[in-house]
Formats: structure tokens, sequence, C-alpha cells
């Protein structure tokens, strides 16, 4: 059982470092304990986008009328479809990796491995009864779903992010704890979907990280929908009457059917044999260099368990830059442009760095923004909300930043991320020509703004 490369995990950095390496040349074996695809694919970006998708089309059928159409009476959905959808729709993606593993000649084992040693610069690796050796690790075990430590959480059939893709039956009321990326999308679907929802988050401001101003204008926008935001509050305890919450010296107890808990996730670095090594830890993740290079030369690591960038599009990058390495490539990773997206709608986007970032680090700054309104294609398709185009500049002109609300919010922050790997100046960016009339002129616009 001799190959090149080990890959410990079949998520997105797994799977394509996988194709990949096996392209390159490198007998390579893929080890998965539960599903190929990993929490992305099977629990994760694409079930939640399938189900938000659903949201959306309903909620344009509700505005159907602004646009001159009428669908005559109330829209309604039938649930059980919704999820059926979302399985097929997984099932037909996990069968594409799968063929797409078998055709590059990647081998495949299911099971949970565990790295057992190395001997003569040969790495041992065991699954199941069998033990493999081979030259290179890739470890791509991802994350997983942190549970707080909440008095009387244990005691109820609380959900997480998989509960909730799973349910077949609405809440009338549900209680979200923590406000991040995760939490605002199911708040969304849950919202379009009738449900009474709130969210409860300890920060002054929801989805972490980003841009402060989107994200208040997101917030307020579910508001008017309905959905109520506790800021700056605190989880007590969880009753047989609710969610006790505490803001400001005084609590509160938020009446609710069911909790969805969503305060982030962690590196999965436990039963892995790191510590056979071992492997130098940094912070909750595995430490890895610009080549995803962790402390042992012929270990690499990429995706979750780094616990830099929790994003499926970071990890897949992260995999590519690792498999070029080990193939004698100097390809290093580059974060300076991982764009981040919000799928609520409208949805919310952000790439490279925000107003909030720059001033706490004391660095020049200015701004150039529009509402989306200046998009004629925007205008033709969204009859509410403005939304907002903001691209950050630095003292020598060029795009260090940009952060949108709107749709498709989604496919045009690529265009931002490209000028920022790029280096590129505003001057440089205006001379690009747009079709017209689409919504990405609105990053041309700004720029002229």
């Amino acid at each position: 059982m001799r190959y090149d490369l080990a890959i410990i995990g079949g998520g997105p950095a797994g799977y394509n470092a996988a194709e990949k390496a096996a392209s390159g040349g490198l007998k390579t074996v893929l080890f998965e304990r539960k599903a190929i695809g990993g929490v992305c694919l099977n629990e994760g970006c694409i079930p939640t986008k399938t189900l938000l998708y659903s949201a959306k089309t309903l909620d344009n059928i509700k505005s159907a009328d602004k646009y001159g159409i009428l669908a005559g009476g109330s829209p309604s959905f039938d649930l059980g479809k919704i999820i059926s959808r979302k399985n097929k729709v997984v099932r037909k993606l996990t069968a594409g990796v799968r063929a797409k593993l078998n055709f590059s000649g990647v081998e495949v084992v299911q099971g949970t491995a565990t790295i057992t040693g190395e001997e003569h610069e040969v790495i041992h690796v065991s699954c199941g009864d069998e033990l493999y050796s081979v030259k290179y690790v890739l470890v791509c075990t991802g994350s997983e779903t942190v549970i707080p430590a909440i008095p009387g959480l244990a005691d109820i059939p609380y959900w997480t992010s998989k509960e909730a893709l799973e349910a077949t039956e609405l809440p009338q009321s549900l209680a979200i704890i923590g406000g991040g990326v995760i939490g605002i999308e199911f708040a969304s679907f849950f919202n379009s979907m009738g449900v009474k929802v709130h969210v409860i988050e300890m920060m002054p401001e929801i989805l972490g990280a980003m841009d402060k101003e989107t994200s208040a204008m997101i917030r307020a926008d579910y508001a008017k929908r309905g959905v109520k935001f506790f800021l700056n509050t605190k989880v007590i305890r969880i009753t047989d009457k609710g969610v006790q919450v505490e803001k400001d010296g005084e609590t509160e107890t938020i009446e609710t059917e069911r909790v969805l808990v969503s305060v982030g996730r962690r590196a999965n670095i436990q039963n892995i044999g790191l510590e056979t090594l071992p492997i130098e830890l940094l912070r909750n993740g595995v430490k890895v260099n610009e080549y995803m290079q962790t402390s042992h030369p012929r270990i690499y690591a990429a995706g979750d368990i780094t616990g830099f960038s929790l994003l499926a599009h970071t990890a897949i990058r992260e995999g590519e830059v690792a498999i070029s390495h080990i193939l004698g490539e100097n390809d290093p990773m580059s974060y300076r442009a991982i764009p981040g997206v919000v799928y609520t709608n409208p949805e919310i986007a952000g790439v490279g760095k925000t107003e909030e970032e720059l001033t706490s680090e004391g660095m020049p700054y200015r701004v150039l923004k529009l509402p989306m309104a200046y998009s004629g294609r925007f205008v033709a398709e969204n009859e509410t909300g403005s939304g907002l185009c903001k691209i950050i500049i630095d003292s020598e002109d060029r795009i260090i930043g940009c952060h949108l609300l709107g749709n498709p919010a989604s496919e045009l922050i690529v265009l931002a991320a490209v000028a920022i790997d790029n280096g590129s100046t505003v001057e440089e960016f205006r001379k690009h020509v747009y079709p017209h009339p689409t919504v990405a002129e609105i990053i041309r616009e700004t720029l002229f703004s």
C-alpha cells in the first residue's frame, strides 16, 4: 500500500487537491470518514444555498405584482419538496466529485485515517486494518460546529446547521444564537418561510469582521421584515420558557419554539495523529507557511484545519498551493483578496480591507461609494432597496477593498478581488469596458464617483 501522497479529508480542499495531484503524476489515496464533499457539499455551502434559492423564489413571487405580474392568490410552499430538491442537488454534486476522482485515478478510501509515525522518510497512515506508506501527507480534516457551554442547552433538542438543513417541519419561532454568516443565512431562510426569527449576537453588529456599513444595512432590511435582533446581548441560560439573555445588566427571556446554535466553527485537529511527528499548532489550528507546509516538511495542511479562513474557496486554493509545492512549483498562498459572501436576499459581499480594519491599523485610505441604483440593470430588476457599492482606495490610489449590498453581489465581488489581487489602481480599472446594461457597471461607476 505505497503511495506518493495521502490526503486525509475529502472536502473542497481534499478532493480538488487529489485531482490535481493525480493529474500531476502523483499516486494518490484520499481518505474520507463520512461523505465525499465534506461539510461544504453535504451539510454547508451547497445545501444552504439550495434552500436559500427556494426562499428567494418565494420572495420574488410575493413581490411579483411590483413588476406587473399577477400571480393570483397567496403564494405557498411545500417544505418537503424543498428539502427533497436540496438532497437531490447534493447527491448529484457528490456523484460528480466521485466521478472526477475516479477519472483522475485517485483511490478513495472510506474510513478514519490516522498518521501513526515515520520511518526512513516514509510516513505511515492507518485506516481500518490497513497500513499505507506515503511520501507526503496533505491534511484537510476541516472543522466542526462549536457548541457553547450554555446552562440548559444540553437539556433541549437544539439545532445546529446540520439539523436545520434536515428539518421537515417549520417551528413557529426560532432563536438563533450567533449573528455570523451562517446564523444570518438561516435567519434569511426561515424569515422567508414565515417563521418568527430572533437573532442573538454578543457583538455590537452582525456578520463579524465584514464591513459594518453594509452589515447594518442588511440588518435594518431584515428588521423591517420582522426579524428581531438582540445585539450586545449575552445568552445566560436556556429554560423551558425560552432563551434567557442579558444586556446592560438587565435580563429577559426570549420565548421560542426552537433554538439554533451558530456561534462558529473550530478546526478538527484531534485524532489525526498530528502529535506523532509532532506537528506545530498555532492558535486553534495547524501552523503552515506560505506553501501550506506544516512544521514537518512533508506534511501539508489546507482548509479549515489551519484555523485561518474557514471558507471553501480559500480551502480549494490552499490545496492547489500545497500540491503545486509538492510537484516542485513555487506558487505561494495569498490571502489579500479572499471574497466573503452572505447569501441573504439581497446578497452582501466583501473582499480586501474594511474601513474598520484600516482605522485600527492607522492606515490612510479614502472611500468611493454609490447606491446600487446607479446601475440601470439593477433598477430594472429591483423594485425595493437601493443597495450599496463601496470601494476602498489606499494612499497610492490602489483598490484595496470592496463591499457590496445588492443582488448579485456574490457574482460581482470577483471583479474587485481581481483588481485587489493585481494591485490595480483606480485609473487602470476604469479603463475596462463593461457590457451594458449590467449590474457590474456599478463598480466602474463608483470608480468615477
